[in-house]
């Protein structure tokens, strides 16, 4: 039954959005009720969301801003759909771009009462397409996917006599995912570069050359790549009509999420999927497209008027996810853009109480920088903020170094997006083994004797991995490990609220596709980031570093068209924030460096102080009015410090300049002579190991290796000579100095006897 337009009275009083009825789009309960009809799929959205799911004929275009609920609205619509009887779950294919997301919308779709619906990647639902269909379509056994393309990458250039270091082999092979995904073939490929304007990391008549041989190792290993599964499909849907036919049979209707990210490659497969018909429903936001690297274009979803006149279009713009202050923020970054985008920027209007102003924070140098996040974060937590709920996002992944390391020093837990997997942990996979064990023999385990409900078995289940009702004192491995299986009891009581006859074999069910899907459950830690991982996420408070002229622009973003790709991304880091928002920059990259940076052209007219002219240039003033400029150890000050000269930081054996952290951290060269105390640094190494037990911390949470071995070269024996190496202070100096010096001295410290 299609609900009642806008404005006329429904047949049931369910709580409006107007009155607290919608919840937050992107923060809802992990397992809400299944709705009990097709109608009450529809309660809780607001007018707009309510629409995209109501339309459900022809084609439709939603334009969907950060934050405003877009998942929600096509989940809602599919299952509205489904739930109603106008589709067939089996008929609906949802696109994603993502494992975690497909895995997320389709969990959301069993919560809805619409299981059965296909929620996969590009890559997955052509894949399986074919595996189906090869043997058909070709005959024999599909070749083999080729796990890491860029040692393919490195035995082409071994084959041509091409020397690459790393980054270099890096930027090749990503320079032959954009040549197969735009459909270009090696002799094709300097016309097609220059044309597309590509900054190539060779001469790129070499790149065509590795990239054709490339092609050939390909074949004469009898290998794939993941781009040859989209365009083999598309060869095979094209040339063989019959098993076109099949395809476009099973599916019906199509939804493809994160549209403006489509490459012309993925555009074809879906034109092919869909054949003649119009049951397609795209949701995009042109604002956040910034992974044109990759020939993502948002060239389709701008023109999706063109090519489909008739078109339902629908624009979400209510903000669910952030406060006003961080909304006018995002919506003051896309009022300076240019280009064909921005004339289809979304104006977004925050649904949430007011919050703090973002905060700006300029630097001496970037360990300073991070020093002063540190020190915010901790600050943060100690109010009540989860560390799971704060994130550090740069432009770069080689700035997290530096990030890791001044987190450490502050003692604050943190995890790398993109590091080892949730669901690939030791002890997350021991705790799967033991409640897969449990829920096969549960009946006649002991164990589970006194266990009257499902969270309850679960807690007594892995009590005999490690977790226990209260957390262990630090933040190390002990500590992580509890999280991990602390994650998991979480889940089960969230599991046990929304299907409370749920069982043990279920939850096992449900973990065992989260682990298919890479939907892992939250862990505390601050999550350091780039800013194109962070994309589909959010946090209660986002800290954007290194936002500097040279870092944010890049610097290798030249044209107007990269420039403005650029801003983009910096939206998308803004638009992550629920309620705080910091952005810093440093004036030089380590201590002693020229104070030659500038904060980014993009916060002109933003921070405080600032105007939209360019008017940075010498000589100019410095922002102030409200913008904080940070010194190293005591975080910011609301005036800006007095600069004294700095002298560069110089190796004490060869007199080079040193720009590396770790070798400032030495004040020498990694490669020079050392004159360090063996002796000393393994007394030293030997009381940070017991200092870490008694904390509960990694060693490093001490101090790193580089400090230790500073400090066993330096051989200070008074305190100010300890303070001053790097890596050591004021906190550090006040809690472990006097230890510290003592075993210098030769002594044994206090309590350590």
């Amino acid at each position: 039954m299609r609900p009642p337009a806008c404005g006329q009275p429904a047949h049931r009083s369910p709580a409006t959005w107007q009155h607290g009825g919608v919840t937050p789009a992107t923060h809802s309960t992990l397992f809400p009720q299944v709705p009990d009809s097709a109608d009450a799929v529809l309660d809780g959205l607001d007018p707009e969301q309510r629409e995209v799911a109501t339309a459900l004929h022809g084609p439709v275009c939603v334009l969907a801003g950060a934050g405003t609920g877009k998942t929600r609205a096509i989940t809602h619509r599919i299952a509205y759909g489904v739930r109603a009887g106008i589709l067939q779950p089996s008929s609906v294919l949802a696109v994603t771009f993502t494992n975690r997301a497909a895995g997320e919308m389709r969990g959301r779709l069993r919560q809805l009462g619409a299981a059965g619906v296909q929620a996969r990647t590009f890559h997955s639902a052509a894949l399986r397409q074919l595996q189906y269909f090869w043997p058909k379509a070709v005959g024999g056994q599909l070749p083999r996917l080729v796990e890491r393309k860029i040692q393919l990458v490195a035995d082409a250039a071994a084959a041509c006599r091409i020397r690459l270091d790393r980054n270099e082999l890096r930027d090749v092979t990503a320079e032959i995912e954009w040549s197969k995904v735009t459909q270009t073939v090696p002799s094709d490929y300097l016309a097609a570069a220059a044309k597309a304007g590509r900054d190539v990391p060779r001469d790129p008549a070499e790149i065509s050359q590795l990239y054709a041989t490339y092609e050939d190792l390909k074949r004469e290993r009898s290998l794939i790549d993941f781009e040859d599964v989209l365009l083999l499909t598309v060869a095979i849907l094209q040339d063989r009509h019959d098993i076109a036919d099949h395809v476009r049979n099973q599916y019906q209707h199509f939804v493809v999420d994160e549209y403006q990210d489509v490459s012309p490659l993925q555009q074809r497969l879906l034109e092919l999927w869909l054949g003649d018909r119009d049951s397609l429903c795209v949701v995009g936001d042109a604002s956040q497209t910034i992974y044109s690297f990759t020939g993502a274009t948002p060239d389709h979803l701008l023109n999706f008027r063109t090519r489909h006149p008739g078109a339902t279009v629908v624009k979400l713009v209510r903000d669910y996810r952030s406060s006003p202050q961080i909304v006018h923020l995002a919506n003051g970054l896309l009022s300076h853009a240019r280009g064909r985008a921005a004339e289809h920027r979304l104006e977004l209007v925050s649904q949430r109480n007011p919050g703090p102003e973002p905060v700006y924070a300029e630097y001496p140098d970037e360990p300073a920088e991070a020093e002063g996040a540190a020190h915010r974060i901790r600050d943060l937590i100690a109010s009540g903020v989860l560390a799971s709920e704060i994130a550090v996002l740069f432009r770069t992944n080689s700035q997290s170094e530096t990030y890791e390391q001044a987190l450490a020093d502050a003692g604050v837990p943190y995890q790398l997006r993109g590091a080892e997997r949730f669901f690939e942990r030791t002890e997350v996979r021991e705790a799967g083994a033991a409640l897969r064990g449990a829920a096969r023999f549960g009946a006649n385990d002991t164990l589970l004797d006194d266990a009257v409900d499902l969270p309850s078995q679960v807690r007594a289940v892995l009590s005999t991995k490690g977790w226990t009702t209260q957390p262990p004192a630090g933040s190390g491995a002990v500590r992580e490990r509890w999280e991990s299986l602390a994650a998991l009891v979480r889940l089960a009581e969230d599991f046990a609220r929304a299907q409370p006859s749920a069982t043990l074999g279920d939850l096992v069910a449900e973990l065992d596709e989260r682990a298919a899907a890479q939907h892992a459950p939250t862990v505390e830690g601050v999550t350091l980031a780039s800013l194109h991982a962070a994309k589909g996420l959010e946090w209660d408070a986002v800290f954007l570093v290194g936002v500097a002229e040279g870092m944010m622009p890049i610097t290798y973003a030249k044209t107007d068209e990269q420039i403005e790709e650029e801003r983009r991304l910096l939206y998308v880091g803004v638009t992550r924030a629920r309620q705080h928002v910091f952005v810093s920059w440093a004036l030089s990259r380590s201590p002693g460096g020229r104070p030659s940076r500038r904060p980014s052209r993009f916060l002109d007219g933003l921070r405080p102080g600032s105007s939209t002219a360019a008017t940075r240039g010498a000589g100019a003033p410095v922002a102030a009015g409200g913008i904080e400029y940070g010194s190293r150890g005591t975080g910011t000050t609301a005036a800006r410090p007095r600069r004294q000269p700095r002298t560069p930081a110089r190796c004490r054996v060869c007199g080079r300049t040193l720009t590396d952290a770790g070798e400032m951290k030495l004040m020498r060269c990694e490669d020079c002579p050392s004159d360090m105390d063996e002796g000393l640094y393994e007394r030293l190494r030997d009381w940070r190991a017991n200092e870490a037990r008694q904390l509960g911390q990694p060693a490093f949470c001490v101090f790193t290796d580089k400090t230790l071995m500073a400090i066993a070269e330096a051989a200070p024996d008074e305190e100010a000579e300890l303070a001053r190496i790097p890596g050591v202070g004021v906190r550090k100096l006040n809690r472990f100095g006097a230890d510290v010096l003592a075993i210098c001295a030769g002594e044994t410290p206090e309590g350590h006897q």
